[in-house]
């Protein structure tokens, strides 16, 4: 897995990506561009074998309190094999490199595998917003993440893989 931030370069993968993923939805190339050029951002792309695989984006603004996970999507065939939880991960430190403190997301109440991950890295729902995926009239699930409690949890997983390698 190679995980590198996102350059202008990457766009057009990114949107073929984006098009697979969000078939009804989809940003804009001009939006995707946007985003990949703010300083407020920051987007990482995943390779294999030199290829655009998946990328995800937070908004974090420096100093601010709280950050958004603004996407984050694979080819349908790099999907549950972790990957999105490794770019989730690396958008969380980057989110907390920046000062957040918590961290939200809109995830779509068709999508429970998206569902699933965040809430195994500790995401709580605290809301929903009806009809928010248009065209398809799809409810956004609203949920947040308290940092110190992410970082509890990768400690925890830490610890436990420490152990497990000291009684091998």
């Amino acid at each position: 897995m190679t995980l590198r931030e996102a350059t202008p370069d990457d766009l057009d993968a990114i949107m073929v990506i984006e098009h697979r993923s969000f078939p009804t939805d989809a940003w804009s190339p001009q939006a995707m561009a946007l985003e990949l050029a703010s300083p407020h951002g920051r987007y990482l792309v995943d390779e294999l074998d030199g290829a655009i695989i998946g990328y995800g984006g937070v908004r974090a603004l420096e100093g601010s309190r709280d950050a958004d996970i603004q996407t984050i999507a694979f080819d349908a065939d790099h999907r549950g094999a972790g990957r999105g939880r490794a770019l989730l991960r690396a958008l969380l430190d980057a989110a907390g490199q920046r000062g957040a403190r918590e961290v939200f997301l809109e995830v779509r109440a068709d999508n429970p595998s998206a569902e699933g991950l965040y809430r195994s890295e500790g995401f709580e729902e605290i809301g929903r917003r009806p009809r928010y995926y248009q065209p398809d009239d799809v409810d956004a699930i609203v949920m947040r993440l308290a940092l110190q409690h992410a970082r509890s949890a990768e400690r925890d997983d830490a610890r436990t893989d420490a152990e497990k390698e000291a009684t091998a």
